[in-house]
């Protein structure tokens, strides 16, 4: 699999731009007659975009998505609705294309109408200068941004088992209300190869499940959650297994993106179960150690505290047995066993918890938690919870 530099614009014929005035920017993402698959929120309370692309993307063809930052456009009834569709028509209009083929996206602060005023001479710049350019990837990824500090993006070239070779592109957004089952992000992927839109579907969902919904900042699930993934139907040949790696890959590192960017984060945090009876055994298990404040905050105070580990996999639902749990704390270079089939090693080698909370002084911090039932296994994905994300959350809407 090769790396591509061109974020969201490794594929050149997909056209993008992004324009900002203070805190509302807008982007667009434009191919014609695209085939297109979205998967949401599964919050009850979801926002008026969200409405408005599950109707126009249900035939499977979606030709330009509008995505505003700065205001959610959630809980704001009929209005809200008529505020997206008038930038779903802006869209329309100025590409010459009909207003069922837009698709809507939105984050910010809920419960606020749509700034038309703002909004609309923003898009107007945004579209005036569509492109495929490194500038424009970056003027598009950028624009989307609320409380993220940086822009999210890859690109990769892959091959097929028939020798084809197709390319995958990704942008996001998100920082703070990530919680399982999405988070407060928008996600936006493309590929060069024509897929069947019920096997696009499929696949997206396979990805977003080890990905996106492994990802938790703060616990809080979003109201504005969209992930959408396009085919331009340039290349055709015959789907295997590559296709979804090279998805999976582009999904994933979307997902450790946002978790680094978590608000106010100073460690990257990666959760393992393995050993697990079944995947959602492990999923249930890493979520739980990776969603618990108590985990979190000890991981910002690098304190390697096993007994907040050992707690959050105890209310996780799953059917275990704590007395032949592993559990190990470590980074990219060391990893060290703390406990050991239920032993606790640090009794009788006090000088582990030292190393450890060395070893968790670094950027990224490695959780690995071992149930020794059976072979399944994944990787959850958080960050640290510190003061600044209080700050942060705060003043949040002043």
């Amino acid at each position: 699999m090769k790396i591509l530099d061109k974020g969201i614009c490794s594929l050149s014929s997909f056209k993008v731009n992004g324009y900002r005035e203070g805190k509302y920017g807008v982007t667009i993402l434009y191919h014609e007659n695209s085939t297109a698959v979205a998967v949401y929120t599964s919050n009850k309370v979801y926002a008026a975009p969200i409405d408005i692309t599950r109707k126009h993307i249900a035939n499977g063809n979606i030709s330009a998505v509008i995505i505003n930052s700065g205001n959610a456009n959630c809980y704001t009834k009929d209005e809200g609705l008529e505020r997206g569709l008038e930038l779903a028509r802006l869209t329309a209009d100025t590409l010459n294309i009909p207003i069922e083929d837009v698709a809507v996206a939105s984050t910010g602060v809920i419960g606020h109408q749509l700034p038309l005023g703002i909004l609309v001479p923003v898009a107007k710049k945004s579209l005036s200068d569509l492109g495929s350019s490194r500038e424009h990837a970056t003027r598009a990824e950028e624009a989307i941004l609320t409380t993220d500090t940086v822009k999210k993006e890859v690109g990769v070239e892959s091959q097929l088992n028939d020798g084809t070779t197709f390319r995958i592109a990704g942008m996001c957004k998100g920082s703070g209300m990530i919680a399982p089952n999405m988070g407060t992000m928008l996600g936006f992927i493309t590929t060069d190869l024509k897929v069947p839109q019920e096997k696009l579907q499929e696949a997206l969902r396979i990805s977003v499940k080890k990905s996106f919904n492994m990802v938790v900042v703060d616990g809080d699930e979003s109201t504005n959650d969209t992930v959408m993934l396009l085919s331009s139907n340039e290349v055709e040949g015959v789907i295997d297994e590559n296709f979804q790696e090279a998805l999976d890959y582009v999904c994933i590192s979307l997902a450790k993106q946002i978790a680094k960017d978590g608000e106010g984060a100073t460690k990257f945090m990666e959760v393992e179960c393995v050993g697990a009876q079944s995947i959602d055994d492990a999923i249930s298990i890493s979520k739980s150690i990776v969603s618990s404040s108590l985990v979190k905050t000890a991981v910002y105070g690098c304190d390697p505290n096993w007994g907040r580990i050992i707690d959050a996999m105890g209310y996780s639902g799953v059917d275990f047995d704590p007395d032949n749990v592993s559990i190990s704390i470590g980074s990219d270079s060391q990893e060290l066993v703390i406990v050991d089939k239920g032993c606790v090693k640090t009794f009788d080698e006090p000088e582990l918890l030292e190393k450890a909370s060395k070893l968790m002084a670094n950027s990224e911090v490695l959780i690995r938690v071992d149930l020794h039932m059976g072979s399944e296994s994944i990787k959850a994905y958080g960050c640290d919870l510190t003061y600044d994300y209080v700050k942060i959350n705060a003043e949040y809407t002043t």
